[in-house]
């Protein structure tokens, strides 16, 4: 089994569902685990990691990982929000998993809503972390093409095509299609 494991898809593909069902099996069956995520991801507490559907787990926020040390005893490493992690800190994530023998799970998006990879999800497909894709369909009425994309919309309801790529949160986002993404980001 690959020990780097990068779990993507858009929002609302239940990458934190995946998160606490794993780490809820690894626990049952007697398997030491720790969560993590990064410290800016406040939207459910500082402390746990929620899905939309209910489900939650507790984990250890962090701003970094350069001062991260993971317990001998611990076997699986589950990492949740990865993208808003730094490319050095993937460096950190690949050592645990190579040198430490850990068996490294990673949740996250790969892109952001302006079709830009996030940096420390770029550093994972660059590091040969074993990709796995989470399906969603389209949140456009009717659609039931794959998600690829995000849309992100202002308080006007205006399509964002610039700024900030690190945003929390789902309320101003869609998950859409290539074609939906096309039509609407760039009117055609």
């Amino acid at each position: 089994m690959a020990n780097l494991h990068f779990h993507y898809g858009v929002m609302s593909s239940s990458k934190s569902a995946a998160l606490i069902i794993n780490a809820y099996n690894y626990k049952q069956n007697g398997i030491a685990t720790e969560v993590i995520k990064p410290a800016m991801d406040t939207r459910f507490g500082a402390t746990k990691i929620t899905s939309r559907i209910g489900l939650s787990v507790d984990a250890l926020a962090l701003r970094g990982l350069d001062e991260y040390t993971i317990k001998p005893e611990t076997r699986v490493l589950l990492v949740d929000e990865v993208q808003f992690f730094t490319p050095a800190d993937i460096d950190r994530l690949v050592y645990i998993a190579d040198a430490k023998g850990k068996i490294v799970m990673c949740y996250g998006l790969m892109v952001d809503s302006n079709e830009q990879m996030f940096p420390a999800s770029k550093r994972l497909v660059e590091v040969g972390a074993k990709l796995h894709l989470l399906k969603s369909n389209c949140q456009m009425p009717g659609c039931l093409h794959m998600a690829t994309h995000h849309l992100r919309f202002d308080a006007n309801g205006r399509v964002i095509r610039a700024g900030e790529q690190f945003a929390l949160g789902d309320s101003n986002y869609k998950s859409v299609c290539r074609m939906h993404f096309n039509q609407i980001y760039r009117g055609r």
